[in-house]
Parts: C-alpha cells; structure tokens; sequence
C-alpha cells in the first residue's frame, strides 16, 4: 500500500506539472523549467551522500579508523546487509550528542550509513539493530531515486510559478482572461501542492522502511523501543540539522513540534509506533 501511494502521489505531481506548468509559463516554459529541475537534481543525486557526509563531519569507520565503533555496529550491519540482498555499506560516525542516524547513496552498492555518537551511547544493540534495518530499507527501497524525483518536479513547479512572478504567464489569445485567472491560481497553489506532496512522498517512505526493521529484524519492538527514546532526547538534544537533510534522518531532528504535520518530512513518532505495534500483534 505504501508503493502505491508513492507511485500516485508522483503521479498527481506530474499531473500539476504538466498542466498546472502550462497554464503558468506555455508549453516552452514548461520545458525550460523541466529541464533547468532535472540539471539541479541530476548533480544532488550523484552527490547527496557526499554533501550530507560533509555537511555533518562525518568520520569513516572502519577496523582502522573508530575501531571500537567497527567492531560493535559493522556485524549488525553485514547481518541485516545479508539479509536483505545487498552489498555492505560504508560507515560513518557524525560527531555529535543527539542521537540520530540516517542513510544516503544513490544506489545499494553506493550506499551509506552514519551513525551520531549520541544514538550509539543511549541505544542498546537490539536497538541499533533496529534503527540500521530501518535505513537499510531506505537503501532497499531505493528511496533517494523516489526522492530525487519528487524534489524533481517540485523545483520544476515552484521554478515555474517564479517565472511567471517576473516574466508574466503564457497568453491565451482565445480567453486572456480566463488564461490570466487561471495561471494566477496555479502560480500561488501549484507549489504549495508540490510541497505537500512532496513531503507526503517522505512520510510514506519512513513507513515503507519501518515495515521493512519489522520484516528483516524479525521483531518490531526493537525499533519501537528505538522510536520511544529518540523522541524523547530529540526534544532535549536538538541535532544542528539543515532543513535540506531533515527528510534523511530516521527521525525529525529539530527539536519541538512541528507547526503542521502537512508540512513535516516525517510522519508523528506515535502513529510509526502504533502502526509497529500492530505488526507486533
């Protein structure tokens, strides 16, 4: 069900640019637009784990570099690597005392996992197994490619409503009016839509590889239990995050509550746990 509502609300998305994209900018517009989105995001995508891992000072782990972090972190890791079909990650530790982790690459044999040093000193094993099948199903899933997309046709839309902002909407010769009216409307509601289903993309996503932990880990609970205490030391130890990589972390990791779920890159820490809770069951 999950990859069904991805798969439709990218089509909705596309649906907004193709023709909300006209009535904005014309047929030429919506061109110049899909194309100057897709140059944006090509190069984010072959480098949004470069990007990420620098933005936070990522360190490498290995059996040289962070050993003791190695020796715990990469046989849960392989383990669950194993299981799911896909070749060993690379390792990273982010300096940092909020516990979070998040993974990145664009394919599985590019892939990555970092780990905060917060997440590694409160979470048991259990947990850190947990949290490491959940972003592995995010590698899995192959959910930068879905991401990659959406933030694709949103730029497009948004990049779109600027452009008739400064440069004035297509003309229609047959009805100006209604054309002026109409690409008015789209210019205001077309990247508003776009967000919210963008970020509705996201949230179906943290789903997808929370039922992923469940399948692979064999044992819900661990991730709820998990789930239970990032919420709780995200709160009191916010993570100097960027608003760009929120959407990467297993959990939101600003502190305080979101002003509107709508808007948010994660669903609500108590509807993942219930929605575990019943896998448990």
């Amino acid at each position: 069900m999950n990859t069904v509502k991805t798969v439709l609300l990218l089509g909705i998305l596309s649906g907004i640019l193709l023709f909300g994209g006209e009535a904005i900018a014309g047929r030429n517009g919506l061109y110049v637009g899909l194309v100057l989105a897709v140059a944006m995001n090509f190069f984010s995508y072959f480098l949004s784990d470069k990007i990420a891992l620098a933005t936070y000072s990522a360190q490498p782990v290995g059996p040289e570099q962070n050993p003791g972090v190695y020796a715990r972190v990469a046989p849960i890791v392989g383990r669950l690597a194993q299981r799911m079909g896909i070749p060993m990650p690379r390792l990273w530790l982010i300096p940092d005392p909020s516990p979070n982790a998040f993974a990145t690459g664009r394919n599985p044999e590019h892939a990555s996992v970092a780990f905060t040093t917060g997440i590694l000193n409160t979470m048991s094993d259990g947990e850190i197994e947990g949290v490491v099948a959940h972003e592995l199903g995010h590698v899995l899933h192959r959910d930068i490619l879905i991401s990659s997309i959406a933030a694709t046709l949103a730029t497009a839309i948004t990049f779109l409503s600027r452009m008739m902002f400064f440069f004035g909407g297509a003309e229609r010769d047959d009805d100006r009016e209604g054309g002026a009216l109409g690409g008015l409307a789209m210019m205001i509601l077309a990247p508003i839509a776009a967000l919210l289903i963008q970020m509705a993309i996201s949230r179906t996503r943290e789903f997808d590889a929370d039922a992923a932990s469940a399948k692979y880990t064999g044992n819900p609970r661990e991730l709820i239990s998990a789930l239970q205490k990032l919420e709780a030391y995200s709160r009191r130890i916010p993570m100097n995050a960027t608003p760009s990589t929120a959407h990467m972390f297993i959990i939101k990791p600003f502190g305080g509550m979101s002003l509107m779920r709508l808007f948010s890159t994660h669903p609500s820490t108590e509807e993942r746990i219930a929605r575990l809770e019943a896998m448990a069951r």
